[in-house]
């Protein structure tokens, strides 16, 4: 059995016009109009097809395949999410989505009766525009009030989300499932680097997922004029934060490989030519696939910044945004997607994620797998990213198959 890529590929297609820049990209971020666009074009997908839609106090948008001989039987979930990254790429999320509406197609025509109920899921906001892995965090009752009147996105873009969608918070912290009712999570997605490309390797098998903590770092020193004050006088916020991103990045690799620390934003105020920045503000995260290896470069690189702010005579504020733990995929899960890469003679290898999914919110709940196909230059994240066609059916015949093996004995 195998799907319809031609079917698939239109989809594809047209997915990827809603909300397309003039450079090849998207820009499809949660719960924008382009996004709501989107949503309501797959679930009328969907429902041409036969399934059942609906959206969850969450925002969650699924198209439910009922098993006829069991009607009070688990479910098994398989998805990814159609948000972007502001002037993301086509495949990130939207691949993993189609291919999955596509498997409960080809499942459906064939009259094929699963002893599970499959439920295809489209989840809010797994990029993080606003909270981060939001839907599938609300699946597994991870989100808590506090979290949500701090998100990483900003409260007022949060509120506007929600509103645009008809979303409410009391909605989002409602939405967990019972983990008893689950019968598992399978999710296709782009590697997003280029480890199956380098390797010559069709498919991926995904053994975990990194924890990512994230922090909201200030320097404070002393805003003062830039031409009258000597160099060794001043408390320059900015040389806080310049040092930390140099230094971090060369203990990082030198006492933690395999680890990753970024810097993704930076402001300095008052922000003129001619004044001695006062304030710097950063934002840090830092990656890492073992649980241990995670707290100690924690607390290594918090170390780190209040020794450089001590150095230059700066007040360090620490604000934790967010904190998402390792995620060992599901070994059921694992051993259904290599059954599937072999049946269709795909060559495989075992490799971690070193981005976030939605299989990180699912992997504590029931057993979860992730199905990786190569990306051209292991480009993501940018209308550069690309992935070959035949690859992206290749991913999409091992979700089917994984899917039957994960249904049986179910």
């Amino acid at each position: 059995m195998l799907i319809n890529s031609s079917r698939l590929l239109s989809d594809f297609n047209a997915l990827a016009q809603i909300g397309s820049t003039s450079d090849g990209g998207v820009n499809r971020p949660a719960l924008s109009e382009a996004h709501l666009e989107a949503r309501r074009w797959w679930l009328a997908r969907a429902a041409e097809a036969g399934l059942e839609t609906r959206t969850d106090s969450a925002g969650n948008c699924s198209a439910i395949l009922r098993s006829p001989t069991r009607p009070n039987g688990r479910t098994l979930l398989i998805g990814s999410h159609t948000d972007s990254v502001p002037n993301g790429g086509q495949y990130d999320g939207a691949l993993g989505v189609l291919a999955a509406l596509e498997v409960a197609r080809t499942i459906k025509e064939a009259h094929l009766a699963l002893p599970v109920h499959l439920e295809v899921i489209d989840f809010t906001d797994e990029e993080g525009t606003l909270v981060g892995l939001l839907g599938s965090g609300a699946m597994a009752g991870n989100l808590t009030a506090d979290g949500l009147r701090a998100p990483r996105g900003g409260r007022a873009e949060l509120e506007a989300g929600l509103v645009r969608a008809g979303l409410t918070e009391a909605g989002l912290l409602t939405a967990q499932r019972d983990s008893q009712t689950l019968a598992g999570y399978l999710e296709l997605h782009i590697e997003q680097g280029p480890r199956l490309t380098q390797g010559a390797f069709a498919i991926g098998v995904v053994t975990g997922i990194v924890g990512i903590t994230s922090y909201r770092l200030t320097y404070t020193g002393q805003a003062n004029h830039a031409g009258t004050t000597p160099m060794e006088s001043r408390a320059d916020a900015s040389l806080g934060a310049a040092t930390l991103i140099l230094t971090a990045r060369e203990m990082v690799i030198r006492d933690y490989p395999g680890c990753v620390v970024n810097v993704g934003q930076m402001a300095f105020a008052p922000g003129a030519f001619n004044i001695i920045p006062g304030e710097a503000r950063l934002s840090l995260e830092f990656r890492a696939l073992d649980p241990k290896q995670l707290a100690e470069l924690d607390a290594a690189l918090i170390g780190l910044a209040t020794v450089i702010g001590r150095q230059y005579r700066l007040k360090l504020e620490v604000e934790p945004v967010g904190e998402y733990p390792p995620a060992p995929m599901g070994q059921r899960a694992q051993s259904a997607i290599v059954s599937a890469a072999t049946s269709l003679a795909l060559s495989y290898t075992f490799l971690p994620s070193g981005a976030g999914h939605d299989a990180q919110s699912l992997a504590p709940l029931t057993d979860a797998g992730m199905i990786f196909i190569p990306s051209r230059d292991g480009i993501s994240h940018s209308p550069l990213e690309f992935s070959e066609w035949e690859e992206c059916v290749n991913g999409a015949n091992v979700l089917l198959r994984a899917v039957l093996k994960m249904a049986e004995g179910n």
